[in-house]
């Protein structure tokens, strides 16, 4: 019955388908205004001392060969006068912009820094500081890190599970107390990206230790996010097929549901341990079935808790179908009282570049973009079976000449603006990232052979074009880990509709994109070419469309406030602050 209404819902998609900047200025980071100051007349002398002491000690310690410690000696000079003019407020430093490596209690400190400098390291290149993790989050992550630690490879929980796990049952010689999940790398980098942060918030809410398969290069393209563990599945685990299990494994929840190997209805509490089996493989690729979608049914969630494996592959980010399980509702309020910034903390938790992709990133924003006084990113995906649209560049120039990111340039016959000074000149560098170079090539002729009609000073900058994707490549996916981390970086996003590598992006940088429509007909730029997104978190592209408390199909957009269809994908879900 539960199979047969469910359908409702699908064809419900179908039919949806069818239709279908600047730098922080000085009071930013400043104390208050210099304290006023009585007239002291005696104290020009010394005011003329330092300077004459500051102008002959410099140069000499280059001169010495010393190394360039100035600070020093401006410190201890401030000293000196604040000492000898008796006036205990006449000199105040002018303190650095502070950076808060740890992002507000996300992160834990004391890792070693030499083996991922990305950790402590990302937030003195942000610009936008991002949303701050609430206490009970913070309190979270650090017991789970103890969970990770405990139960991790290594340990004797670890070994007691796997001697379960070949048992073929869920109870017997394993340790209750320890369960697993583990996520199955696969498909392109964005896809296993939010994959993993999916796979990391369930293992959150149901206390399991997360262990992420190390196909594709995962050890080499991420630091480990966990304390004194790993988060990679080691070798020699007893399911050795598992890579290759599908929609049609007889292990998956739905095919067991399907074949009455489980049963939910009423006799899941009740079942007995041994009656389980000791691992479940959970389906929820873009090729789901309605029966795989019922691990977001509340009845599902209760027998799947106490199955100790559970093995999970998705190319999709789930996590708004967490959100409307009733039993995680409460939980994940506390967690997330900004719903709309679930993956902008799980990501930067979870997620940091390796340090050779670390050194990608650093050195082409050392580069090309830290002068700048405002960056804008532009990820660009190609859809159609042009990969040099010239449409898709109308539409890219349109959307960011609208809405101000980029200025309009002057034609010819217009004339020139004045030239002004490179100190007074506002400069703006753009970031283009795309597999082909067409699309960068002709942004950056066209502010070269073309005045800005504002006098800014645009530079357009590419980092690579690998001109077509790469599965599993491990050059390429470096770069496209070190791109999309870039575009996080930007004061301003223009993303493609429907990709996930601009979702990645977004949500790292903490940022709503104006995100480029796709276009019904690849000959016409859509009106309007592109708009605001409603929140920074990625789109559920394969959500279900079943109500499990009313047992009927159901518009899944409209049940909790949390949870609102995708701008870029009528039929897919997203999480949005409520209003």
């Amino acid at each position: 019955m539960r199979q047969r209404e469910a359908k409702i819902g699908v064809d419900g998609a179908a039919a949806q388908r069818k239709a279908a900047g600047r730098w922080p200025d000085a009071d930013e980071a400043a104390p208050a205004a210099f304290p006023q100051r009585t007239k002291r007349p005696r104290c020009w002398a010394l005011h003329v001392a330092l300077v004459a002491f500051v102008m002959t000690v410099t140069p000499m310690l280059f001169l010495l060969g010393a190394r360039p410690t100035a600070p020093a000696v401006w410190i201890n000079a401030a000293n000196v006068l604040r000492r000898g003019s008796g006036d205990e407020g006449a000199f105040q430093r002018w303190p650095a912009r502070s950076h808060d490596k740890l992002l507000g209690g996300l992160l834990a400190d004391g890792f070693d820094e030499r083996t991922c400098h990305s950790r402590y390291q990302s937030a003195v290149y942000r610009r936008n500081t991002g949303r701050r993790p609430s206490p009970h989050l913070v309190s979270k992550l650090r017991r789970h890190e103890v969970l990770q630690r405990q139960c991790g490879p290594g340990t004797a929980a670890y070994s007691h599970a796997l001697e379960q796990l070949r048992s073929g049952k869920s109870g017997g010689v394993g340790t209750p107390e320890c369960k697993y999940l583990v996520s199955i790398s696969y498909s392109g980098l964005g896809n296993r990206i939010l994959a993993a942060a999916s796979a990391f918030l369930y293992a959150l809410l149901t206390d399991r230790v997360l262990l992420v398969d190390p196909s594709y290069e995962m050890g080499d393209l991420f630091c480990e996010p966990f304390p004194d563990t790993t988060w990679l599945l080691p070798p020699g685990f007893p399911l050795s097929g598992y890579t290759n299990f599908s929609v049609s494994s007889p292990e998956s929840w739905g095919n067991m549901l399907k074949s009455g190997a489980v049963r939910t209805d009423g006799g899941g509490d009740d079942a007995s341990a041994a009656q389980l089996p000791a691992f479940a493989y959970v389906h929820l690729n873009h090729d789901a079935t309605d029966q795989d979608k019922f691990f977001f049914c509340d009845e599902d969630q209760r027998l799947l808790r106490r199955i100790p494996w559970l093995v999970m592959r998705t190319d999709n980010y789930i996590v708004p179908g967490l959100f409307l399980v009733m039993a995680f509702q409460e939980e994940l309020g506390a967690l997330f009282p900004e719903p709309d910034a679930v993956f902008h903390h799980l990501g930067r938790y979870l997620l940091h570049p390796s340090n050779r992709v670390w050194g990608l990133v650093t050195r082409y924003y050392d580069a090309y973009l830290a002068a700048a006084q405002h960056r804008v990113g532009i990820q660009v995906r190609v859809f159609g079976s042009d990969p040099s649209s010239p449409e898709l560049l109308e539409q890219i120039t349109a959307c960011t000449q609208k809405q101000g990111l980029l200025p309009e340039v002057l034609t010819e016959a217009e004339a020139e603006p004045a030239a002004v000074a490179a100190r007074s000149r506002r400069s703006k560098a753009v970031l283009v990232t795309s597999l082909k170079s067409w699309y960068y090539e002709k942004l950056k002729s066209m502010y070269w052979e073309h005045a800005a009609a504002t006098g800014e000073a645009v530079s357009v900058h590419q980092p690579s074009h690998e001109e077509f994707q790469r599965f599993g490549a491990r050059s390429h996916d470096a770069k496209a880990w070190a791109e999309m981390y870039l575009l996080s970086l930007t004061d301003a996003l223009v993303t493609t509709g429907w990709s996930t590598f601009g979702y990645v992006a977004q949500g790292l940088a903490g940022l709503r994109p104006w995100v480029m429509y796709k276009p019904e007909n690849e000959t016409q730029v859509p009106d309007p070419p592109c708009g605001r997104d409603v929140s920074m978190e990625p789109c559920f592209h394969a959500p279900p469309f079943y109500d499990c408390r009313l047992k009927r199909g159901a518009d899944t957009g409209k049940i909790v406030p949390q949870v609102q269809h995708c701008i870029d994908m009528s039929w897919g879900l997203k999480l949005v602050r409520p209003n």
